[in-house]
C-alpha cells in the first residue's frame, strides 16, 4: 500500500510560481512511476505530468509543456511539480498519484495510488 501527502499549494498571481510537493510512504518509492493529475469542478481528471520510478524520463501534457517540470527524490521519497508562469487556466484541485508500474505513463487507469490534492488558485 502508499499513501501519498501532497503540500504547497495555494493562490498565487499569473505569471507567478508555485512549487508542489507530494510525500509517500509504504511500497519501495523508486519502484513507482508517479503523476500529477489535475481537476476543476464538473470536469474529468486531467493529466498534467509524469515521472518514471528511476526519474530518467517525463513527459508532460502540451498546455504544461514548457512550464512545468517534474522531479522527484527517491532519497526523500518525495516528487514535486515546479509550476511556472501560471495562468488562470491553471486554476484546479492538483492531485498526486502513484502508479502500478515503474514505467511512466499518462493513463488514469495505470495509477492506482492517489493524495488528497491540494488546491492551485491563479488569479488573473
Amino acid at each position: 500500500q502508499v499513501q501519498l501527502v501532497e503540500s504547497g499549494g495555494g493562490l498565487v498571481q499569473a505569471g507567478g510560481s508555485l512549487t508542489l510537493s507530494c510525500g509517500a510512504s509504504g511500497r519501495t518509492f523508486s519502484s513507482y512511476a508517479t503523476g500529477w493529475f489535475r481537476q476543476t469542478p464538473g470536469k474529468e481528471r486531467e493529466f498534467v505530468g509524469t515521472i518514471s520510478g528511476s526519474g530518467a524520463i517525463t513527459a508532460y501534457a502540451d498546455s504544461v509543456k514548457g512550464r512545468f517540470t517534474i522531479s522527484r527524490d527517491n532519497a526523500k521519497n518525495t516528487v514535486y511539480l515546479q509550476m511556472n508562469s501560471l495562468k488562470p487556466e491553471d486554476t484546479a484541485v492538483y492531485y498526486c498519484a502513484g502508479s502500478r508500474y515503474g514505467s511512466s505513463s499518462r493513463r488514469y487507469e495505470d495509477y492506482a495510488y492517489w493524495g488528497q490534492g491540494t488546491q492551485v488558485t491563479v488569479s488573473s
